[in-house]
């Protein structure tokens, strides 16, 4: 019987490392995490296996002969990969979060599909290993992935985050326009952000290795939140908020062609889709 291991879950593994990664940057400490998914998540067998499990994971619905072509695939394609690199992978993935994180606190965290997780963990080793299979357990776990992709219906994995916001106060009568947002933590609940926040930094992690792609879609961004803060600004008739509104427009400003995309940006922009959210709600 193969026991599951979320210390090699690719899967799991990923999803974590995504969310310290997320709170690292919210937080303004050092994104250890970013640079551990760029180095072993490109070009990697970690990355080959875990497009397996995203693609298992993210399947859209599908009938059962469909759903069983999707979990045969999955297999074929796990069987040609280089198990003695992944090993070798994995073991200095693990060492590298051990390095800059508490390995006990990093794997504490809550994962909803953990079972989904498990079964694809699971199913793929008993497929590639030399020893003895326990044939219940392969179906159970074919069954926990066929009912996956044919009954439950696709949801957005939520970022595990909740944002923590404060507003800088001069007096009573200003409030409502103190606009600085704090982000002070994140804690390991999960907890929806905006639809515009959660793409952004789905985006920011997706395309973290590809520096050209990840600049261009920062700064379409920049300008589409300068856009509708200058339009917001334009509707609120107290002229101490429009000053406040004209100091922020002034620090949004593209990356330049030579400048490097900094995790300031991304925590800028955050901040305020956070502005407009609030600024829409006060109206």
């Amino acid at each position: 019987m193969i026991k599951h291991s979320k210390y090699k879950n690719t899967g799991i593994l990923f999803e974590l490392l995504v969310r310290q990664a997320t709170s690292d940057l919210m937080s303004k400490k050092d994104p250890q995490a970013v640079k551990i998914i760029k180095k072993y998540f490109s070009n990697t067998e970690l990355n080959r296996e875990y497009n397996l499990y995203n693609t298992v994971l993210n399947s859209p619905k599908l009938n059962e002969s469909k759903a069983e072509m999707l979990i045969s695939t999955i297999i074929d394609q796990a069987k040609k990969l280089d198990r003695e690199r992944l090993g070798k992978e994995k073991y200095n993935l693990i060492k590298e979060i051990k390095k800059h994180y508490s390995i006990e606190d990093f794997f504490k965290t809550k994962v909803d599909t953990y079972k989904v997780y498990g079964a694809i963990f699971t199913l793929i080793e008993s497929q590639v290993s030399k020893q003895y299979s326990n044939t219940k357990q392969i179906i159970t776990n074919k069954l926990t992935l066929l009912e996956h992709v044919t009954k439950e219906s696709l949801t957005e994995r939520k970022v595990a985050s909740k944002v923590v916001e404060e507003f800088m106060k001069e007096d009573k009568e200003i409030r409502s326009l103190a606009y600085k947002i704090l982000i002070e933590k994140f804690n390991d609940k999960y907890s929806d952000l905006s639809t515009e926040q959660k793409d952004l930094l789905k985006e920011y992690i997706n395309n973290i290795s590809d520096t050209v792609q990840l600049k261009t879609y920062l700064n379409t961004k920049l300008l589409e939140v300068k856009s509708e803060i200058s339009f917001l600004k334009e509707s609120i008739k107290d002229k101490t908020t429009q000053i406040k509104l004209a100091e922020v427009l002034n620090f949004i400003k593209p990356i330049g062609p030579k400048e490097a995309v900094k995790d300031e940006t991304l925590v800028g922009l955050m901040q305020y889709y956070q502005l407009i959210q609030e600024i829409k709600e006060l109206k």
